[in-house]
């Protein structure tokens, strides 16, 4: 059995999932942390608290506690904003662990601010990190440019990080080869676990009982779209895809968007979804496209399994979960080639790849697939059959859990400071 420490500063296991910054984190958080107490060990969960109301710490599951760290106002703030608070998360960890004589096995930090409040940690009580940075700030302003509201001042907090982490959790090739290409990474402390999905939570129904409940149309070929509302998602892309379909190819189709706080005040999301209705509204098929907001996760296998075909085109995607639960519901999956969806989709087997920002391309791939349901059904299954072998969050819980005991068993960290040089702290 392991003591282990998650740390996840902005993204709770508690948040409902589809908010401006809770998507995938906070899917992979929670479902790492039940595995790992599924499996015998017991786990902490370090994350920000966001909410006056919440206690100090609470038992979220059997063998995990989520402990709320006051590190800035107790309310939502944008991640982007966080940046100057992680001292003092980073301090609160230390006095938590000596209050209460904790020795932990190992620390798993998620996101780079995350690892830099438990680097001094780690440090101290000579506990091994790991590090999954779930995006990398590099790649981050590569693809988003002005989109991306970090400073500059993540980038050498990162690389830091990068050197003297114990080991770094990539999540897909793309992962491990940004790391080692932009961060000079040792390729020998990357390992490579990719995220997962729950086979109790997400599995394929009938599609005729899936469209009854959600009042969809039998003869109409629906398109799924699944997942935070930002513009880097490239919902607008599939819209435009949409609208081509329909008048090029002739497919009676409609597109249905799940995700977004759209209720009055959404942290942003509502700005965007007015931008993709004037989208829709220029297209010319502002009628056939809906959008639901958010919907509980015991609800995501209805829309999958409603679905004709999930579509993600997203032009930056350090590795994405829905297209892993919408194969897991037997559907085929149309991706953007770039990051881990090249990675979890295989091209003509499970699904198509496609440039991102190229509707013209989505559209055609997606005609093939209205026009073929045979082969749409055989990638489904093809889907199926990839999520189950290698992306159950038992088969990550269980790798995981591997990699810590081996850095537990050696109890040593790598810690590069040279003389004189401090931990890097914001301020």
């Amino acid at each position: 059995m392991q003591r282990i420490a998650i740390v996840s500063e902005h993204a709770s296991p508690l948040a409902q999932l589809g908010g401006v910054d809770s998507g995938g984190q906070n899917v992979y958080v929670a479902n790492v942390a039940r595995e790992l107490a599924r499996q015998g060990h017991c786990v902490d969960v370090f994350t920000r608290l966001d909410n006056p109301y919440l206690p100090e710490q609470m038992d979220w599951d059997n063998n995990v506690r989520i402990i709320h760290v006051p590190a800035g106002p107790a309310r939502h703030l944008p991640k982007e904003s966080l940046l100057p608070y992680m001292k003092e998360f980073g301090d609160y960890m230390q006095s938590y662990v000596h209050e209460h004589v904790i020795q932990y096995d190992v620390i798993h930090a998620n996101f780079f601010m995350s690892a830099l409040a438990s680097m001094p940690l780690a440090k101290q009580t000579n506990t091994p990190l790991a590090v999954t940075f779930h995006a990398l700030g590099k790649v981050r302003r590569l693809h988003q440019a002005h989109n991306d509201h970090f400073s500059d001042c993540r980038f050498p907090i990162e690389e830091n990080i990068v050197r003297n982490a114990d080991c770094i959790i990539a999540e897909c090739p793309q992962d491990k080869r940004d790391l080692i290409a932009l961060y000079d990474a040792d390729p020998d402390r990357i390992s490579m676990v990719p995220c997962g999905y729950d086979p109790s939570e997400l599995t394929p129904l009938k599609m005729p009982d899936a469209r009854k409940t959600l009042g969809w149309d039998d003869d109409t070929f629906y398109l799924l779209q699944l997942g935070r509302m930002v513009p880097r998602k490239g919902i607008d892309n599939v819209i435009r895809a949409l609208a081509r379909l329909r008048t090029r190819h002739g497919v009676q189709a409609r597109l249905c968007v799940v995700g977004g706080n759209l209720s009055v005040g959404g942290s942003g999301d509502t700005e965007e979804l007015e931008r993709l209705m004037q989208v829709a509204r220029e297209e010319k098929i502002a009628d056939f496209v809906e959008f639901t907001g958010s919907r509980g996760r015991n609800q995501l296998s209805r829309y999958y399994s409603a679905s004709d075909v999930f579509v993600t085109t997203p032009w930056y995607e350090p590795f994405g979960i829905t297209p892993v639960e919408a194969m897991a519901c037997r559907r085929p999956v149309i991706g953007s080639n770039t990051g881990g969806i090249r990675y979890t989709v295989v091209d003509g087997e499970t699904g198509f790849l496609v440039p991102p920002k190229d509707p013209d391309a989505l559209a055609e791939k997606l005609a093939v697939l209205a026009g073929d349901r045979v082969l749409s059904a055989r990638m489904g299954r093809a889907g199926a059959l990839r999520a189950h072998k290698m992306f159950t969050w038992r088969r990550v819980g269980s790798e995981l859990a591997a990699i810590f005991d081996s850095l537990g068993s050696q109890r040593t960290s790598p810690w590069k400071l040279s003389a004189g040089e401090r931990l890097p702290l914001a301020h």
